[in-house]
């Protein structure tokens, strides 16, 4: 390139950025680059069979429902959003495998707990034993949780606060980084923003880390 084509394209660039006023504008033309790096955490993600964890994180990867088989061990699964990616190590609800969850909580920087909120009174009952010991674990309890009150679609699904209620989610939880949300398949946009939410929370504790 000779030295009069280089001056105006020098000159081409100055010029965009004095008309929007924004250096960002002489960023974007003159040195690009790959974007940043998007933050990755590792999560785990429990809750009983049935409760619709495996159909939730599909959908929140784009994958078509037809494939969805439950988990009976463990999967993971990396759930892209626009400021982080989600590795979400999912286990099994089962009731012979629910002995093994902590086994695999070791390294996870935050929780998802799914519920179904249309199941039977037995079921939410060992569900929120579940979640009780999950919260008060050693290697849990001082992470963020994301608690899902699945299936709000259907007609028997218990209200957030009657969930909350049952769960004794106040008096337990207090001092915890914790948010309960309603959820369904139905509607992937209050889904997209509790995890949103839970992602929010996750920063606030790594900026923590760092002042420490």
């Amino acid at each position: 390139m000779t030295w009069m084509c280089l001056r105006k394209v020098i000159v081409s660039i100055l010029e965009t950025e004095l008309e929007c006023g924004k250096p960002e504008c002489f960023r974007a033309l003159c040195c690009k680059g790959p974007p940043p790096a998007r933050p990755e955490y590792d999560l785990v993600c429990i809750g009983l069979t049935g409760s619709g964890k495996t159909s939730l994180l599909s959908k929140l990867c784009s994958e078509s429902p037809e494939n969805v088989v439950s988990t009976t061990g463990f999967s993971i699964k990396a759930v892209p959003f626009q400021n982080a990616i989600l590795n979400v190590k999912e286990l099994g609800g089962a009731d012979n495998i629910r002995k093994y969850w902590s086994r695999y909580y070791q390294g996870s920087q935050g929780v998802i707990f799914v519920l179904d909120s249309a199941s039977s009174e037995d079921d939410l009952e060992t569900a929120r034993n579940e979640l009780h010991s999950a919260l008060q674990h050693p290697q849990l309890c001082t992470l963020p949780f994301l608690i899902l009150a699945n299936h709000q679609d259907k007609p028997a699904a218990r209200s957030v606060q009657e969930v909350k209620k049952y769960f004794e989610l106040e008096p337990l939880a207090r001092g915890k980084r914790w948010i309960l949300q309603p959820c369904s398949l139905d509607d992937m946009e209050a889904l997209k923003d509790s995890f949103s939410q839970l992602i929010n929370l996750l920063e606030e504790k790594d900026h923590e880390a760092v002042r420490m």
